[in-house]
């Protein structure tokens, strides 16, 4: 009795070996690097690289520092003028921070020329609101992008507050002054989590992440 044998085609399942597994992930890692777009923060501050790095995730964010003038004017300006100046130097993506912190009872100073009144040191900046009752004051954050061959493009952001006597870590500038609208630390008492949620730097750093996820 004769009897038919009828052939089916089977795909068989090869399982996939630890080494061959490392090896996709590596390649997978690889590719996600190279994908990555790498943004020069023209930066010496580790402080504000730090901050950068945490917010941009996603990015690979280097930092260089060169020297550039000291521009006066409209803040904006100064910020465009710097990140202008700093890709034809470096001839690649970069970003700037221009930091401002205005007094209301000096009707905006120090403002851009904060980090010359910084000489005078926290105590300082404290003594020279002593003759005025108010002690308003806005921190506000300049993000300057360019790349070669394109127009700058500033980013803002602003947290309003009041000018304090001293308090926290003296490592970041006039962080131990400001104490934000609504919260009982200044800025040099919070943990950098905290900070990050409130701070002018971190607004301006997130309007310009959603700037750069959309390109």
């Amino acid at each position: 009795m004769n009897t038919k044998t009828k052939r089916t085609n089977e795909t068989r399942l090869i399982p996939i070996t630890a080494l061959e597994r490392r090896k996709k992930l590596y390649s997978l890692s690889f590719f996600s690097i190279c994908m990555m777009k790498r943004l020069t923060f023209l930066t010496g501050n580790q402080n504000k690289l730090r901050e950068a790095r945490q917010i941009l995730s996603g990015y690979e964010i280097v930092n260089e520092k060169i020297d550039l003038p000291e521009y006066q004017g409209d803040p904006h300006f100064i910020a465009a003028e710097k990140a202008r100046l700093a890709v034809d130097t470096l001839k690649r993506p970069v970003f700037i921070d221009d930091t401002n912190l205005c007094f209301d009872a000096l009707k905006g100073l120090p403002g851009p020329y904060i980090k010359d009144f910084l000489r005078l040191g926290t105590d300082g900046l404290v003594k020279i609101l002593e003759p005025w009752n108010n002690k308003k004051a806005k921190a506000v954050a300049l993000i300057a992008y360019c790349e070669p061959g394109m127009e700058p493009v500033v980013f803002e952001g602003v947290t309003h507050g009041t000018i304090v006597a001293p308090r926290g870590d003296h490592n970041f500038g006039w962080d131990p002054i400001f104490l934000p609208n609504g919260y009982d630390k200044t800025y040099a008492e919070m943990a950098s989590e905290e900070k990050n949620q409130i701070s002018h730097r971190s607004k301006a750093l997130e309007a310009f992440k959603e700037y750069l996820d959309s390109q």
